[in-house]
């Protein structure tokens, strides 16, 4: 691994993995709401 090219970078991409985590645990805003898919959720937050 190459590492992070900046620290704008690195707070970007861990605080992406640490929602996916949340949303897993069902500790995320959309993740209370039982319709939506995982892929569903992913999908509102990179809107």
């Amino acid at each position: 691994m190459l590492g992070f090219q900046s620290i704008a970078t690195a707070r970007v991409i861990l605080g992406g993995i640490e929602m996916i985590h949340m949303m897993r645990k069902g500790q995320a805003k959309y993740a209370r709401n039982s319709r939506p898919s995982l892929a569903a959720q992913f999908d509102l937050l990179a809107a």
